[in-house]
């Protein structure tokens, strides 16, 4: 295929791969930002005009660029191309049909409508993998319903047990989970039909949802529903099913304790000097301490909020009970933890200089993933893309002046 020469310069497992990236805002990003940070050739493919939403989510820029943008498109290559325009398709066409996997999350039928559904792609490239991202997948009576995060947070279920407890308004959790699950699904479903593909030589469409990816965290309030036949609501910082397992106020903030089983429960009452506890008939195990779980909290806050954090964190440390300081996202970016693991890189961006983004979470003992080059500049790579296809200067700088790229 042209352009495996500069594919293969990429680090990772996954270098050799070629994707096509049709997705904006997020959930298709993030699969197309995890392929590309495990090594594959990722090509976005941006809307003329304008480009990806994200890039006009702002404030806040780095020199003059969407931050938000910039997070969620490092290590991509990308062009701006008019599908609106035939010649669009068929540059878009051919760059497919030299690819392994297609990411898109148009709505339904969009795809199909511009010439790009799967049975086409797939009878010119039958080992194309197409991966199909929406707000509830391809089928259903929701199929042709737009994804939204808050929406599929809220219909999944998790908006019913996010927040401080019964009676308090629906909370949705603080991250955009089911985009960001979305589209981590999204990428194992991938990887997974790049595997069976290594049997048959088929491609296949990988379909998934923000809706199905909600439905994913609900694993432990689902049990407990299927079982009871009762919801479960929220709970705060609480675990459904174990106590003490939550944020305990200390004397300058908070500490997450898991003191969920017997022996965690019995070095933290060691650890803390409250070891009277242990013989109160509320909470000798952990089903009288669930069922006693707001006074239980009373009599442990009390007896943390006499010191501050650090104090409590080293005494549970040197008992061996899990805790955490509960941390700010910028006290996250600085701890020796996140530091040590590679989890936050500098990049040198084109306009921006110097900026900052996330790591790789996964890491490989032989064929490392990398973060190694900030998000592309709008149509950056218009000129390198299409001379891979064997386009030359003229011919794309006619494609320029008729608008079918944009830079």
């Amino acid at each position: 295929m042209s352009g495996k020469a500069k594919n293969q310069a990429r680090k990772g497992p996954l270098s050799g791969l070629r994707v096509i990236e049709m997705a904006h805002i997020m959930a298709g990003p993030v699969c197309g930002m995890m392929l590309a940070d495990m090594g594959a050739d990722v090509i976005k493919v941006e809307k003329v005009p304008g480009g990806d939403d994200t890039r006009r989510m702002v404030p806040p820029k780095q020199g003059g660029e969407s931050a938000a943008y910039m997070m969620m498109n490092r290590n991509k290559r990308a062009i701006a191309v008019d599908l609106k325009q035939p010649e669009g398709v068929t540059l878009l066409r051919r760059l497919i049909d030299g690819a392994d996997i297609v990411i898109e999350n148009y709505r339904k039928g969009t795809m199909e409508k511009l010439g790009l559904g799967y049975d086409t792609l797939a009878a010119t490239n039958p080992g194309i993998i197409y991966c199909s991202l929406s707000g509830f997948g391809r089928s259903g009576p929701f199929a042709d319903k737009g994804g939204f995060d808050l929406i599929a947070q809220g219909m999944s279920g998790l908006m019913s047990i996010t927040g401080e407890g019964q009676g308090r308004p629906p909370v949705k959790v603080g991250a955009p989970v089911s985009d960001i699950t979305a589209g981590i699904l999204a990428a194992m479903g991938v990887l997974a039909a790049l595997a069976e593909r290594g049997r048959s030589g088929k491609g296949q469409i990988v379909d998934t949802s923000l809706f199905e990816a909600g439905i994913t965290h609900t694993y432990w309030q689902s049990a407990i529903c299927f079982a009871t036949g009762q919801s479960p609501g929220p709970m705060g910082s609480a675990h459904p099913l174990n106590a003490p397992y939550q944020a305990l106020r200390t004397a300058d903030g908070y500490i997450n304790v898991g003191a969920a089983n017997q022996a965690n429960w019995e070095r933290l009452l060691k650890a803390i000097d409250a070891e009277l506890l242990s013989s109160d008939p509320r909470f000798l195990d952990n089903a009288s301490r669930m069922a006693n779980l707001n006074t239980l909290v009373e009599e442990l806050e009390s007896v943390f909020v006499q010191h501050p954090t650090n104090y409590w964190m080293e005494r549970l440390n040197s008992a061996g009970v899990p805790a955490g300081p509960v941390l700010s996202v910028g006290e996250m970016h600085t701890h020796p933890q996140t530091l040590a693991r590679d989890m936050v890189v500098e990049l040198r961006h084109p306009s921006a200089g110097s900026v900052r983004s996330l790591g790789l979470p996964v890491k490989f003992s032989r064929t490392p993933g990398a973060v190694d080059s900030a998000a592309p500049l709008y149509g950056q790579h218009n000129a390198e893309v299409l001379k891979e296809l064997g386009l030359d200067d003229r011919a794309i700088a006619e494609l320029a002046g008729k608008g079918v790229l944009a830079s």
